[in-house]
């Protein structure tokens, strides 16, 4: 357990507390939490596997659904997991195994509207994460149209964001 007034963070990454998370970071972060996504989707496929054959054991058969109706399932399961992680706690998975924070305008975890929409929109338009490599403020195409930032936050306190409201 760390003593009071000792920081768990070593002194170097300290520096990036409050600034906006680059598109590495960012993907990263991304990539974990499509895992994440991915896993669930598998339990939850499983789950219905292994009932569909407690029910009819004999007459069992994997189940197997239209392509579209599996990536509708895959992308509302993807835009619950990333909106009610945003609002409950501004940062998925994937962004506390990185060090980042999903912030409205005033520094606040999103509210649940607006972390929906942003979500939606990630699922959406997925290629407009690419705008933090040559945005100034290093924010997405997301962040521009909610009025979000994903800042580093590495001791988990929730930054003030840094950039124009």
């Amino acid at each position: 357990m760390a003593q009071p007034g000792v920081s768990p963070v070593p002194r170097e990454p300290r520096s990036y507390q409050g600034r906006p998370a680059g598109i590495v970071t960012r993907t990263v972060a991304a990539l974990v939490d499509g895992v994440v996504v991915l896993l669930g989707l598998l339990v939850a496929y499983a789950a219905v596997a292994g009932a569909l054959f407690v029910l009819s054991p004999r007459e069992f058969a994997l189940p197997a659904g239209e392509l579209f109706l599996n990536l509708t399932a895959a992308a509302v399961v993807t835009v619950l997991y990333l909106a009610l992680s945003w609002w409950l706690n501004g940062r998925t998975y994937g962004d506390r195994l990185m060090g980042l924070h999903v912030v409205d305008r005033r520094g606040r975890d999103p509210r649940l509207g607006v972390a929906l929409l942003r979500a939606l929109l990630c699922v959406l338009f997925p290629i407009g994460i690419l705008w933090v490599a040559i945005s100034r403020e290093n924010r997405s195409v997301q962040d521009l149209v909610m009025r979000t930032a994903v800042v580093y936050d590495l001791q988990g306190m929730t930054p003030a964001p840094t950039f124009p409201p």
